[in-house]
């Protein structure tokens, strides 16, 4: 089935600390981390409020360690201006001791692979399973849509998005494949570069 955009298009659905702006091994290096082997230790809480780039960063940080298959110590801070279910495929908070609630319903719903995409020639494909019992593929194909999405997997101001990335922002963002929350975007699914073995543990 298509999911028409008006002048955009559609989407096709059938069913060690980092240095420099990209960071070393992959992680960006906007979030201060430290990285032993396959385990990432974020230094200080991340702003998951909503109200800024800073959240925008942070899910981008977590995006690439989920794609690079790290397990990941952080805390949050902040209350979620959005549906933090969103998040549910990103390595989830440490809960503070003795608290309940969004850390907790976060590590109940997580699991590796339940939200990725996978990029092909003018075109990306998404697997979303974030919803327990079922499985979207969705195909991205439209120009606009196809570099949009490329786009934000850099934090952008939505400002700074003309009115044809702006409308395939909007597209983007009710198929929740993108977080758009105190005036910054951030594409959502990871690119996995390394699944668990066996990777039908998940």
């Amino acid at each position: 089935m298509s999911v028409p955009i008006g002048g955009v298009g559609s989407v096709s659905i059938e069913g060690d600390r980092a240095s420099g702006p990209t960071g070393e091994r992959g992680l960006p290096g906007s979030v201060p981390h430290r990285r032993a082997g396959r385990r990432v230790e974020v230094a200080g809480a991340l702003d998951m409020s909503g109200t800024g780039r800073a959240t925008a960063e942070a899910v981008r940080f977590l995006r690439e360690c989920q794609g690079l298959g790290l397990g990941v110590s952080w805390r949050a801070t902040g209350t979620p201006s959005y549906d933090p279910r969103l998040l549910c495929h990103l390595p989830p908070p440490a809960e503070p001791p003795g608290e309940e609630g969004v850390p907790a319903s976060w590590r109940a719903s997580h699991a590796h692979g339940i939200l990725y995409h996978r990029r092909g020639p003018d075109f990306v494909t998404v697997l979303d399973r974030r919803e327990r019992g079922t499985a979207v593929r969705l195909t991205l194909d439209h120009p606009a849509l196809h570099a949009t999405f490329l786009r934000l997997l850099e934090p952008t101001p939505v400002a700074e998005l003309d009115a044809t990335a702006r409308e395939a922002l909007g597209l983007l963002t009710a198929e929740r494949l993108v977080l758009a929350a105190g005036g910054w975007a951030v594409t959502l699914p990871p690119r996995i570069r390394r699944w668990p073995v066996p990777c039908t543990a998940i």
